[in-house]
């Protein structure tokens, strides 16, 4: 309880305080603060949040989930708050994770390489069938505004009108 009190005198001041400080670097002393706090002060701040207003307490709830503070996801390491990442993570390449099994390891880590390839090459298909898609369609408007000047003009360079004339 004393911890909580603290932190809510640590917000009160900062929320007084005018300091130079950008108030990003508040904000992320905040949270650096908020992270210090054992887990069930930060549970306790979440249902606080939630019967005073919501959304601050579903914010709170996003925080930890998404800083993986609760220990639910993953191998309960902390992400950085820095950057969202890159795309999909994979535990057991980013932290070293083993299931235990070496074969298993070894099969999973080449079906993973095989997917990745496969997923570059599809790539390169999907690209190469709607660069063919494209070029089809652009030859489709220059023959058919061809038609429509030659028509403007009255001549026609289609090869069935020359066998009509005949």
């Amino acid at each position: 309880m004393h911890k909580l009190i603290e932190f809510a005198a640590y917000i009160e001041k900062g929320m007084i305080m005018t300091s130079n400080a950008s108030t990003m670097n508040r904000f992320q002393d905040f949270l650096d603060r908020f992270d210090q706090l054992p887990r069930g002060v930060k549970i306790a701040a979440m249902v606080f949040g939630f019967i005073v207003f919501w959304p601050i307490g579903l914010a709170i709830l996003a925080y930890l989930i998404w800083s993986n503070q609760m220990g639910c996801c993953g191998n309960g390491k902390k992400r950085s708050r820095h950057g969202f990442g890159g795309g999909w993570s994979r535990p057991w390449r980013d932290h070293g994770y083993s299931s235990g099994n070496m074969a298993f390891d070894e099969y999973r880590e080449a079906t993973l390489k095989q997917l990745e390839e496969d997923q570059r090459e599809f790539t390169v298909f999907i690209d190469r069938l709607r660069r063919a898609k494209d070029q089809r369609e652009f030859d489709e408007f220059m023959a058919d505004r061809m038609r429509r000047k030659q028509a403007e003009n009255g001549t026609s360079n289609h090869p069935d009108d020359d066998l009509a004339d005949k």
